[in-house]
């Protein structure tokens, strides 16, 4: 930074050209798409669907919606928009709005060039204060997003009439820069009016002064559905201003979910190291798929992501709980672990009109029940088992919970000899890398738990839970 120019002389010598922020992202964009870069690292499954729509929003020179379901990564995909501005942008040193140089706006801006000349100080500003942020809510004002008179400046002796007294709000203060406006039907349909002139004419007033602040803006707002419960409506003039509107999805298949999870959960612990097989990350990805299509769930307000990652975490520490509390030095996620995952899914659906209050956890117990027979049908034909169904079928019964230790649940399992025949061949067969070494019988243990549920949500088996511990039997 300190090689940059400092003062508008050097500015102009450098030959420096002011561009639009629209047209400065398109440019950055172009360049992007010619050196095959991500456009939006992390962002998982919008390859083909989303992000050629923001693309040729951007390369239309548009503001843009993005319209879909809560947990869809609205938010976070806006936010990386930033990432096609220039990386450092020269504004009039102490502006409050970024004012450029070349062509100044604000009083304060235009004085100082006035009176400074060439030698007016320059300043250079990043990525991160060229972008803000704002969570619509019923009580945002029009001061908070255009500005309003400071009274504390007019104490101060300024006159009323001047511009000087102006505290600018969030929109002018992004001038040359991004601005964001998240759960735009929440804002009140009088204050999404006021946003017209800054979309269509690209200026606001303040307070009826006479001066008229011509912006330079790449304007992006969120937002759910409008049918969404009793949400408020985006008022139709504003949607007609708004250039494109991205519709955003969940993960189209349960790889990809599962991907998504992978990336974003916190899966690097400091406790006991917790594997986890495949069959268990598509469980804990199929519950979210389910309540996506249950008729028990309020299907317009949706699902988010962040129920799989919740999920899995805790399934995680369950594992890493247990471990720890049996001295072991590795733990294996299993069916088990997914117990107490309804703290993790509370509040991440919301229940249709017609269940009652308190039915969310008998939800999820149900959700668990159907993800792991969607599963273990994909994997097995509960035929395969007739001999462990028969070894049951004699009286015998098996009793697992966390009070058990990888070692004692192993005893329980060889006493049932075709099903440690099964958990054997098919650990080797599934999860080889986890098959040898320390996770090898916590593996056996997690295969076991996914026969034994699998075979009873094939109505095989019997399931019996009380205090935490579960006994298969028939």
């Amino acid at each position: 930074m300190t090689d940059r120019p400092r003062t508008l002389r050097e500015l102009r010598d450098s030959g420096y050209q002011s561009v639009d922020v629209k047209t400065e992202m398109r440019r950055n964009l172009l360049r992007k798409l010619r050196a095959g870069e991500n456009l939006f690292p992390g962002i998982l499954g919008y390859d083909e669907t989303v992000i050629p729509q923001v693309t040729n929003a951007v390369l239309s020179r548009h503001d843009m919606l993005f319209l879909g379901l809560r947990g869809q990564g609205k938010t976070r995909m806006l936010r990386m928009l930033t990432n096609l501005l220039d990386d450092v942008l020269p504004v009039v040193a102490g502006s409050e709005i970024n004012d450029d140089p070349l062509a100044p706006i604000s009083k304060y801006a235009r004085d100082l060039v006035a009176e400074k000349g060439d030698d007016c100080p320059i300043e250079w500003v990043g990525r991160d204060r060229r972008y803000h942020e704002k969570l619509a809510t019923p009580d945002v004002t029009i001061a908070d997003l255009i500005g309003e008179v400071d009274l504390i400046k007019h104490a101060e002796g300024r006159h009323l009439a001047s511009e000087d007294v102006m505290h600018f709000g969030l929109i002018p203060r992004s001038h040359r820069g991004i601005f964001c406006m998240n759960e735009l039907p929440d804002l009140s349909p009088k204050i999404q009016v006021g946003l017209f002139n800054v979309l269509e004419e690209r200026d606001v007033q303040i307070r009826g002064f006479t001066v008229r602040l011509n912006l330079d803006l790449c304007l992006v707002f969120s937002a759910n559905p409008e049918d969404y419960t009793n949400r408020g409506r985006i008022v139709t003039p504003l949607k007609d201003r708004i250039g494109s509107v991205v519709r955003t999805h969940y993960p189209q298949s349960r790889q990809l979910g599962i991907e998504i999870t992978d990336a974003n959960a916190w899966q690097d612990r400091d406790g006991v190291p917790v594997a986890v097989p495949e069959f268990m990350k598509a469980v804990v990805e199929e519950i979210s798929r389910l309540a996506r299509s249950s008729p028990h769930v309020n299907l317009s307000s949706g699902v988010s992501v962040r129920m799989s990652i919740a999920n899995y975490e805790n399934m995680l520490s369950n594992a890493e709980r247990r471990a720890v509390l049996h001295g072991e030095e590795r733990a294996v996620a299993r069916i088990s672990d997914l117990a107490y995952i309804a703290a993790s899914a509370r509040g991440k659906m919301e229940l249709a009109m017609s269940e009652e209050v308190g039915e969310e956890d008998h939800l999820v117990t149900r959700l668990v029940d159907e993800a792991v027979k969607n599963v273990f049908d994909e994997y097995f034909d509960t035929k395969q088992f007739r001999d462990v169904v028969t070894q049951f079928e004699s009286g015998k019964s098996l009793e697992i919970g966390d009070s058990a230790s990888t070692a004692e649940y192993l005893q329980q399992i060889e006493s049932f000899r075709p099903l440690a025949k099964h958990v054997e061949h098919i650990a080797a067969e599934l999860e080889p890398s986890l098959h040898t070494g320390p996770t090898a019988g916590p593996l056996r243990v997690a295969v076991a738990e996914f026969l034994l549920d699998g075979l009873h949500a094939n109505n095989r088996l019997n399931k019996r839970t009380k205090e935490g511990k579960t006994a298969y039997g028939f």
